[in-house]
């Protein structure tokens, strides 16, 4: 068996250059790092050296040497591995949104919600001449923008849908910007039937009261809504659904537009109305033969009421106990509720008239007068010589003079004689133009049609 070798000392002259090229390399790349990204580095010179032999194979290196040649020739430091890895933050925005609440003021909104009474003051100060917030109301809407440090970036306050104002920092000083906002409409139809009130109807199929006063508004001239809906009246409206863009430029729905056509059937008969606004003409409301709806007196001076007492030539008082003639009609409803003219004329008297409380008269054309007793209070400016329009609001329901509760006492005279205000045929206004009749009866066929199916034209097709 042949033995290896022993190995031969190298004699000083070698190792002596060799000792001193490895420290040169050792100042050089710095003594390595655990963890670095080049663990080979350290591990190569031991490496080179370790080697196992298995009988009858060669010997193979458990780690393969690194090259001088491979290593890299800079290191980069902590620093600027973050600044080659990461870009620089983004400033963050500490945003505040709210929404005013009743009897809830600006300042106190945002103080619950921990913003500084010095910030809330910069704000009213800086736009105090745009808008004052003392005339702050419920459901106005505001965003703030702060950065960390709590230097206002923006503040934005929404008084409706279509207005706000921005209050902006340049750097160098504050500036207050108004935003008139577009809405843009969108046909819609709605239908349901009556269980209790047309009121009730409209908010259960998910739309805002104010469309159920349109509609109330258009057929108030045939309808009493307060004594002539029944169960099981149906109704359909088309109508414009009015859009705005919110800032992330999403369309939100704010709220019913006009009433392009509208139908209803039950217990007073079968109506049914068209808008229609003729070039140069007066835009109204007609019906399919194009005669107008309007007329010159409304049937009821208030919206959403019941009739606790009716016109008689015999009732007896609920609060004197005596039997005598009740020239009017009694308008139950809630306190507070408007009470408009049934009708266009002049005030002649506006004042307290003993047991009918605030009172209020109206003269209108062809001899007819008009009363308003009991009410809360008048309409602010309203004074005797007044021209007044119809429906137009004159004062609140209340329960002033002799008055077992809240309620409108409406009578009217006819040449100095009292009538029944529910007998009173009154004329309609003009209808429409036989020069637009071409162009009505298009549009009419157009939006009776839209009314019966789900498929709808736009808003423009329709007007």
């Amino acid at each position: 068996m042949r033995r290896n070798a022993p190995m031969k000392h190298l004699p000083f002259r070698v190792i002596a250059p060799l000792l001193i090229f490895g420290l040169g390399l050792m100042h050089a790349f710095g003594a390595p790092v655990a963890n670095e990204s080049t663990p080979a580095v350290a591990s190569a010179p031991r490496a080179a050296h370790r080697a196992t032999q298995a009988e009858g194979s060669e010997v193979v290196a458990e780690y393969a040497p690194v090259a001088i040649e491979a290593l890299p020739l800079h290191f980069p430091g902590p620093r600027q591995r973050y600044e080659e890895d990461w870009a620089p933050a983004t400033p963050l925005i500490v945003v505040t949104r709210g929404e005013l609440e009743r009897g809830q003021s600006l300042s106190t909104a945002m103080r619950a919600q921990g913003i500084s009474s010095a910030t809330i003051h910069l704000i009213a100060r800086e736009m105090r001449g745009a808008f004052d917030f003392r005339h702050a109301q419920p459901g106005h809407r505001y965003r703030l923008n702060q950065d960390p440090d709590g230097q206002i970036l923006e503040f934005r306050y929404e008084t409706s849908p279509e207005k706000s104002l921005k209050l902006t920092w340049d750097g160098e000083e504050y500036s207050v910007v108004e935003r008139q906002s577009t809405l843009q409409p969108h046909l819609a139809k709605v239908s349901g039937g009556i269980e209790t009130s047309l009121y009730e109807a409209i908010l259960a199929i998910g739309e805002h009261t104010s469309l159920a006063s349109s509609f109330a508004d258009i057929f108030a001239w045939d309808i009493d809504f307060s004594r002539n809906v029944r169960p099981g009246d149906d109704f359909e409206i088309l109508y414009e659904k009015l859009y705005r863009t919110d800032e992330d430029g999403q369309s939100v729905y704010v709220r019913p537009g006009r009433i392009l056509a509208a139908r209803y059937r039950g217990e007073a008969g079968e109506h049914e109305a068209i808008f229609f606004e003729p070039t140069n003409g007066h835009a109204g409301y007609y019906r399919p033969d194009g005669s107008a709806i309007e007329r010159a007196f409304l049937v009821a001076p208030l919206e959403f009421s019941r009739i606790s007492s009716s016109f008689s030539t015999a009732r007896r008082h609920p609060i004197l106990g005596v039997v005598r003639p009740h020239r009017g009609i009694d308008y139950a409803a809630s306190p507070g509720t408007p009470v408009w003219s049934v009708a266009e004329g002049t005030v002649i008297y506006r004042g307290w008239a003993g047991a009918s409380g605030n009172l209020v008269k109206i003269k209108h054309r062809n001899g007819y007068v008009s009363y308003y007793a009991h009410l809360a209070g008048f309409a602010k400016g309203l004074k005797v010589g007044n021209a007044v329009g119809q429906k137009q609001v004159i004062g609140r329901v209340g329960s002033t003079g002799l008055a077992t509760g809240p309620h409108v006492c409406f009578r009217v005279q006819k040449n100095g004689r009292y009538v029944n205000p529910l007998d009173i045929v009154s004329p309609p206004a003009e209808g429409v133009n036989r020069d637009h009749w071409p162009v009505f009866k298009a549009r009419r066929d157009l939006l009776l049609s839209d009314l019966g199916t789900t498929t709808l034209v736009s808003s423009d097709e329709a007007l």
